[in-house]
């Protein structure tokens, strides 16, 4: 093991923990601020939960596939790492819940479930008439009071009744967390809703207040979603090349053993830290943690007892993607209209979702190949992963037969397996963010999943608070 150096004066040196979306959108900041920068990733591929690959010899996203373009994150550091050009709308709109054994058109005029528009529920028929008459007495309850925090599956239920938890709420969450709506936070998975009960005294009340609001904005013809032609798993590849133009170092197959604090220094934080990595040891001014919750734990048990603790405290979720490669001219006389749909656990599926990613994107598939993917697993549910992949995709084109009436059968598959993917945002988990913030010494600091958000555009948002905040500059995160 080489020995260390004495520090030198000169820019900050950062050692960025993990080279998924958000440890590399850190490193890009940072290096924009004037930082010397280290990238340390334990894998032998960047990137994280977005991975660019090809099935039947055409390019799919692995992971992750679409940027939220209201936020300005994804789409900008997309741009400002040359792939403005490669930048797509979805090409097709309208998803459907596949529930009460038929296709049904997913609501308008709900917040993450969550209805606020009766006639649009009415007409989408998700709900049986029982469920629909349930959500129309809501006025008739004393006023919501969701407290400090809630769990929304459970909270609705109370409101509007279990069906409109269990066929809306649900797919909708799993889709995001791959979690338990029973379980998950109100005011961290949903906070627009959060903050509307505020001030109205109805469920239904506050998601039509989410909607006025937008509305309230102006029309927009900026899309919701955007992909990257290739697949939004390019984006990290084509950080970390801006990263090394700008100087940055990026170390792959090298997991950290040890995070030490080394003593005051002059500089932009008051501590000093030594990184212990394949045989090597990486002096640094500061240290920006972008892992999941088991690794950070293990790293700053020994510097930070109390944020190591709640670190312990955060559970994940498991899921497997499915692709397919299909003949395209017989998935487009097959598959219905739209870019995919739902699937409510209670109805007791083995898919979560599919999505017909050649309808939604313009680039993906070609002339003779039509790409669908599905999603499996939930919290909880790690018998469906350890499935072996021939078994899930036959599970899979079961699913879709009985949906949508698929007969094709696939040229080509891939099944994704993401093993403790998903952190999950229960109940108290701002609070518990809160506490890790506030108990990491100076000159440390923490990105990714687990913060305020597992969209890419928040995990990019928590990067650049990180290192806005070691840098020394107001945090820019974007609410």
């Amino acid at each position: 093991m080489s020995s260390a150096q004495p520090a030198e004066p000169g820019p900050p040196r950062v050692v960025v923990i993990g080279g998924g979306i958000a440890g590399l959108a850190a490193a890009h900041r940072l290096l924009a601020g004037g930082a010397r920068v280290t990238v340390l990733e334990a894998g032998t591929r960047l990137g994280g939960k977005l991975h660019a690959g090809e099935v039947a010899g055409v390019p799919a996203d692995l992971g992750a596939e679409a940027l939220l373009a209201r936020r300005p994150e994804a789409v900008g550091l997309a741009r400002a790492v040359g792939l403005a050009d490669a930048l797509q709308p979805v090409a097709a709109g309208g998803a459907a819940v596949w529930t009460r054994g038929r296709l049904r058109p997913l609501p308008g005029g709900q917040v993450m479930g969550v209805p606020g528009d009766l006639d649009r529920l009415a007409a989408a028929e998700v709900l049986s008439p029982e469920g629909l008459s349930r959500v129309a007495r809501e006025a008739e309850l004393p006023p919501a009071e969701p407290g400090e925090d809630v769990a929304i599956g459970a909270f609705v239920a109370e409101r509007l009744g279990a069906e409109v938890t269990d066929r809306l709420v649900e797919p909708l969450l799993g889709g995001v967390y791959a979690g338990d709506a029973y379980r998950l936070s109100m005011r961290a998975a949903v906070p627009q809703l959060f903050a509307a009960l505020r001030e109205e005294r109805t469920l239904l009340g506050a998601a039509r207040a989410v909607q006025s609001r937008g509305a309230a904005a102006g029309p927009s013809r900026a899309p919701v979603f955007m992909g990257i032609e290739g697949g939004v798993g390019r984006l990290p590849a084509a950080v970390a090349e801006a990263v090394r133009e700008a100087g940055g170092e990026i170390v792959l197959g090298t997991e950290v053993a040890s995070l030490e604090r080394r003593g005051g220094f002059p500089g932009p934080a008051p501590a000093r830290w030594r990184v212990l990595a394949g045989g090597r040891a990486y002096d640094a001014d500061a240290v920006v943690l972008a892992v999941p919750a088991a690794a950070a734990a293990r790293l700053v048990r020994g510097v930070a007892p109390r944020a190591a603790a709640e670190f312990d405290g955060v559970r994940y979720a498991s899921m497997a993607l499915i692709t397919l490669a299909l003949p395209r001219r017989e998935a487009e006389a097959q598959l219905p209209a739209g870019t995919g749909f739902l699937v409510p656990p209670v109805d007791g599926r083995t898919i979560k979702a599919s999505t017909f990613s050649s309808a939604k994107w313009h680039w993906a598939g070609d002339d003779d190949v039509f790409l669908l993917r599905t999603s499996v697993g939930r919290i909880d549910d790690d018998k469906t992963l350890e499935r072996d992949d021939a078994d899930l995709v036959t599970a899979s084109l079961d699913d879709l037969r009985a949906a949508t009436g698929l007969a094709a059968r696939p040229v080509a598959s891939r099944v994704s397996r993401w093993r403790g993917a998903l952190p999950q945002y229960e109940v108290g988990h701002d609070a518990r963010v809160a506490r890790i913030r506030g108990t990491l010494p100076a000159g440390l600091a923490v990105c990714g999943a687990l913060y305020n958000g597992v969209g890419i555009p928040a995990c990019i948002a928590s990067a650049h608070r990180a290192a806005d905040e070691l840098l020394g500059r107001p945090g820019t995160m974007t609410a």
